[in-house]
């Protein structure tokens, strides 16, 4: 992780006692900031597949978008997410649910978080949404637009994807705790894998399988 995530974080860290406007700001930075550390690189594929494209059509003399604007639609995606998961932290922090290090106290809650996203990573939506986001060439040719709004709204399409794909491994945060950059780079890295290795749907079921079980012993009774 890059020194910004964390100087975010730990700005973040000290309000949790009485979340006021400036606080929930500073939450949402932090997640937006952690979002884009966390999956622009997994994206990196299809950046540089849309960028070709792009300076192919420009060689030729043909009408051309800068990937900038690509990008800018890929992470509204997940600045609207950020938006999601600081709302769904200000919930946690109003229930008395979370630690100092913005992980759920709740055994339950913490067990129940991973086993949901044990299961989700067997549902058929992660399947889609991970087969989208593995195949960078087939995206494009299939959702092709042009223009600077047809770019803008393919980053945005592919964005959706990778949030469909990633939101329940994001939401892990919340049980190992948010302000462990030692997960977050180790879900980010996940993250990668998933969408790099040949076989990554299977890396997502065994990864479900883990999950599920880790759920179960943090939620059984002690």
């Amino acid at each position: 992780m890059p020194p910004a995530p964390a100087v975010v974080m730990a700005a973040a860290m000290p309000r949790l006692a009485s979340l006021g406007p400036r606080d929930v700001a500073l939450t949402f930075a932090m997640w937006a900031v952690m979002m884009v550390a966390m999956m622009v690189p997994s994206a990196a594929p299809m950046i540089l597949v849309f960028s070709t494209f792009q300076r192919r059509r420009r060689e030729a003399d043909r009408p051309h978008v800068g990937t900038g604007v690509f990008l800018l639609g890929y992470l509204l995606v997940w600045m609207l997410f950020s938006a999601g998961a600081a709302a769904a932290q200000w919930g946690l922090h109003q229930a008395a649910l979370l630690s100092p290090a913005m992980g759920v106290t709740s055994a339950w809650v913490g067990g129940a978080i991973l086993a949901g996203a044990g299961i989700f990573q067997w549902m058929p939506l992660k399947n889609v949404c991970l087969d989208r986001c593995r195949t960078p060439l087939s995206f494009v040719m299939t959702e092709w637009r042009e223009g600077t709004g047809g770019a803008f709204v393919m980053g945005f399409r592919h964005g959706a994807f990778c949030a469909g794909c990633c939101w329940m491994l994001m939401a892990v945060l919340f049980a190992v705790g948010v302000m462990n950059l030692a997960w977050v780079a180790a879900i980010a890295a996940f993250v990668f894998v998933e969408k790099a290795v040949p076989r990554g749907r299977w890396v997502s079921r065994l990864s479900g399988v883990a999950l599920c079980a880790w759920g179960a012993w943090v939620a059984w009774p002690r």
